[in-house]
């Protein structure tokens, strides 16, 4: 989940990684570092914490030919010396991923002589490449063969200060990506870090092995040959990533959900019907097949499953699993014949959700990821990928990911009932028209934004709250406990209503908030009288309700009327809420919203 940035070229490429790493910052801030060759020695600066720590530090260096790193600790303390680059004489190394045998590879190194000065994984790539120049001095062979004795998923750039115009880097279960600039290239774990330097890319497949010189670029493949990839051009303007304004990016994003949800809707639906192609060109086929979905995911994207979950079999008829892709992939699992695998992930490179889809999708019917990256890697290795254009979303803490992928799934279902003759035309519009209209519910709901702010000093003492939500709004109040112990360090949980006097009753008291969602409909009498129970226990209620619920505010309960909205899309109107208060906690409480403790954006690594 750390952030990778190298460049080559003539002019000073220590500002092109500084830059880059304060774009990377999402992907960790633990900790960040930079070396650059300059003059046959390689200068290397590393800070703990932020990057602005290693902006300030690192004014004095200046190369041609530099690596850069921005750090979510794994093995060791977030510290100067577990700070990447890490090195050893003459080479240096940063590292996204993990090195799964360091400990033996650590063991024998030592035995040869080598001395580690940080608790890393990353340091034995850097001696191991020593070790391996000591047999032959080439560079790229030293390198070949230090990979060669790793095991686990990881992304490596490096440079030796003796060859100031090669830079090395490898892809191995990690992302990577090559930009491609005039007289000068770059890599980079995301293509944001380098938008300001170039919008070509080339995207690295699994086991590719690259140098990189200023004016070219030679890529070999996993089994050693000499291959091309293609250049994608991206319209920079798609991907900008400032606040225009807002104090967070988290609040920009929960803000730019209509126009997310817009996006997401166009092109994809017309006269009232779902465009089954847009899901890719075998969808109305393998969706026809399709005798069972199975959904895997992780974190939010799992609670954006969960919610499709009871919409495939309530609507299209289908039956349909979830499960967190972390789990899935580490027990013995049977496949329904014709099962259609669903991935879901934000960013595409989940670490987990990548495993399981590679371990699975052999036997399964076919395999279709939801995913906002087109490039990823998740896109790549799946058959069918459905792209929800939600734009970048740079806060840890995802909002507007969600709702888009709530609406994709939805469409999702609706092709897959169409296909399977379940669902009428006339539901089928039904639906789509109330997706087309939430945009503008979601539009009002963001209108109760003060009174929300309001609320959030009520919460800054508490330790504990708990969600509720019945039906399709069970993985909603997960997902909103999700963010509030995200953001706020509030520890959080979610169970369906009727599930609170099996248990979860004992802990309620005057304070211990309850945090309900409750849209009016079959379930709204059953749920009013689950919010009673609270009450009775002197628990202290805060109800988003439909304002046709007749949920009633007095002592101990407060009331949120939201605008009425059809029970099948009800749970993207009402995930809104849950994230402003969230967001206003954290704020209140004074925590760093967009990027909170011990957290990173995209989890690549297990």
């Amino acid at each position: 989940m750390c952030g990778i940035v190298g460049a080559i070229g003539e002019r000073n490429v220590a500002d092109v990684l500084i830059e880059g790493l304060r774009r990377l910052e999402y992907r960790g801030y633990d900790s960040a570092g930079l070396a650059v060759v300059h003059e046959g020695d390689i200068l290397r600066e590393r800070e703990s914490g932020k990057v602005q720590a290693l902006a300030d530090a690192s004014q004095h260096v200046h190369g041609h030919t530099g690596i850069a790193h921005t750090r979510w600790a794994t093995h060791g303390a977030p510290t100067q010396d577990n700070a990447h680059p890490h090195r050893s004489g003459d080479i240096a190394v940063v590292h996204n991923g993990i090195i799964e045998n360091y400990e033996s590879l650590r063991e024998r190194l030592q035995a040869e002589g080598f001395v580690f000065s940080s608790q890393t994984d990353t340091e034995v790539v850097p001696h191991l490449i020593q070790s391996e120049l000591r047999k032959n001095p080439d560079f790229m062979a030293a390198v070949k063969a230090a990979v060669a004795q790793l095991h686990g998923a990881f992304a490596l750039g490096i440079i030796r200060a003796n060859e100031p115009d090669r830079l090395l880097a490898v892809r191995q279960g990690s992302p990577l990506v090559v930009g491609i600039g005039i007289g000068e290239n770059f890599i980079s774990s995301d293509q944001l870090a380098l938008l300001p330097v170039t919008n070509r890319f080339i995207y690295l497949e699994e086991g590719d092995f690259i140098e990189v010189a200023a004016k070219q670029i030679t890529i070999w493949d996993g089994q050693g040959v000499v291959t091309q990839r293609p250049v994608v051009e991206l319209d920079a303007t798609l991907h900008a990533s400032s606040k225009a304004g807002y104090k967070h990016y988290m609040l920009k994003e929960i803000y730019e959900q209509p126009q997310a949800i817009v996006r997401t809707l166009a092109g994809r639906v017309s006269h009232g019907r779902v465009a089954v192609d847009a899901f890719g060109p075998q969808a109305a086929e393998l969706l026809k097949k399709a005798k069972h979905i199975q959904i895997l995911a992780c974190g939010t994207s799992y609670h954006a499953g969960f919610v499709a979950k009871y919409w495939f079999e309530a609507i299209a008829g289908v039956s349909c699993h979830v499960e967190v892709a972390s789990e899935f992939r580490y027990r013995t699992t049977v496949l329904p014949a014709d099962t259609l695998l669903v991935t879901i992930s934000q960013s595409g490179e989940t670490a987990d959700t990548l495993a399981a889809l590679r371990e699975v999708k052999s036997r399964a019917l076919g395999s279709l990821c939801i995913c906002n990256v087109p490039t990823s890697t998740l896109v790549r290795e799946s058959d069918l990928a459905f792209i929800t254009h939600a734009g970048p979303e740079i806060g840890v803490a995802s909002t507007k990911a969600f709702t888009t992928q709530l609406v994709a799934l939805m469409l999702l279902v609706l092709a897959a009932g169409r296909q399977q003759g379940t669902l009428s035309a006339e539901r089928e519009q039904t639906i789509v028209t109330q997706l087309q209209g939430i945009p503008a519910l979601v539009e009002q709901v963001l209108a109760m934004d003060p009174a929300i702010e309001r609320i959030a000093d009520e919460f800054a003492e508490k330790h504990h709250t708990l969600f509720l939500g019945r039906g399709a709004q069970y993985p909603v109040a997960m997902e909103g406990a999700l963010k509030l112990k995200e953001i706020s360090y509030i520890h959080a949980e979610a169970y369906p209503a009727g599930e609170l006097k099996h248990g979860p009753l004992a802990l309620v008291d005057h304070d211990m908030p309850v945090v309900a969602v409750a849209p009016k409909n079959d379930l709204i009498d059953k749920l009013k009288s689950n919010l009673q129970e609270v009450r009775a226990r002197a628990g202290v209620l805060y109800v988003f309700a439909d304002h046709n619920a007749d949920v009633r505010e007095e002592p101990g309960i407060k009331v949120f009327s939201m605008p009425t909205v059809a029970d099948e899309v009800a749970p993207i109107l009402y995930t809104v809420p849950l994230q402003l208060l969230s967001y206003h906690v954290a704020i209140t409480k004074g925590t760093d919203v967009d990027q909170p403790r011990n957290l990173a954006k995209s989890v690549t690594v297990e």
